[in-house]
């Protein structure tokens, strides 16, 4: 595999494209949805994305956090697959390609995309990096809820006729705490090297146990999110199909409550990411036919 392919962290990379089509989905359901948009938008969330990724593997290899101990896929920077400096022109790379698709953005939806685009850029880039690098002191999943959350969803459905339904909020938070509930698999997964290298996430933090129950209170969470909008009626009552990707969630669960080895933690990882596609699969079909 390149060492690109591999710093871009493909198995994380379902939960850009996750948000932008629900997104869009919501976005058709009201006719204003747009396949230019749609396009972009969906280019311009996986470019920040991996920048965000490429980002992560620099300052995690200059922090000491990526160890040879360390139970996960091999990071680009830290096994000498790339250069600090080759790294570097990555990351500046990918988010000039979104810059460049966020052009076109701008032009369709004005001003606001351009702040969400320069407040996303800059909060990546301190995830890791910068005095005080957030992803080291616990707010890492915060950081995933709002930007691969609320604002993915919220700011992809902003795009096509700049406006922000009640309904796009709600499925938003459904969003954010699935997107969550990757990062907490990914940090329970590395929680004894994380503590070693001094990196306190929020499983660091909580501890192995607690942080076992906020992955399961995350997952429980987006299905809580879509009940509670369905029975509201702020969204219809087709998502409720959501809740047929239910038994996607049972060996995840299992596994992350019952192993500390690296490889059946890294298929919880992959199992979650792909139980957000699942779940936004349904969710647009939900909507779109209602």
């Amino acid at each position: 595999m390149s060492p690109w392919v591999l710093a871009a962290r493909p198995a994380t990379l379902p939960a850009g494209v996750a948000a932008v089509v629900v997104g869009s989905a919501l976005a058709a359901a009201d006719g204003v949805f747009r396949w230019d948009a749609f396009i972009v938008t969906l280019f311009a969330a996986m470019a920040i994305q991996i920048g965000v990724n490429y980002a992560n593997d620099l300052a995690d290899a200059q922090k000491g956090a990526d160890t040879e101990e360390r139970i996960g896929p091999t990071r680009a920077v830290a096994s000498g697959l790339l250069t600090a400096q080759e790294m570097r022109r990555g990351i500046f790379v990918a988010f000039g390609v979104a810059g460049l698709a966020g052009i076109y953005l701008i032009w369709l939806a004005g001003w606001v995309i351009l702040a969400i685009g320069i407040v996303s850029i800059v909060a990546a880039l301190g995830y890791t990096n910068g005095p005080v690098p957030y992803g080291y002191y616990g707010l890492g999943e915060l950081f995933v809820f709002v930007f691969f959350g609320l604002v993915a969803t919220a700011g992809t459905r902003y795009v096509y006729d700049r406006t922000t339904p009640a309904d796009a909020w709600v499925a938003a938070t459904a969003m954010g705490l699935l997107a969550s509930a990757i990062l907490v698999a990914n940090n329970v997964r590395d929680i004894d090297t994380d503590r070693a290298a001094g990196k306190h996430t929020l499983a660091v933090i909580l501890g192995r146990g607690r942080a076992r129950w906020l992955y399961a209170a995350t997952v429980a969470g987006a299905y809580l999110t879509v009940g509670i909008g369905a029975t509201a009626a702020v969204l219809p009552a087709w998502v409720l199909l959501t809740f047929a990707s239910l038994p996607l969630t049972v060996v995840p669960l299992q596994t992350i409550f019952s192993e500390t080895a690296g490889p059946p933690l890294i298929g919880v990882l992959k199992a979650t990411a792909r139980l957000q596609l699942v779940f936004a699969g349904l969710l647009s079909v939900g909507v779109l036919i209602a």
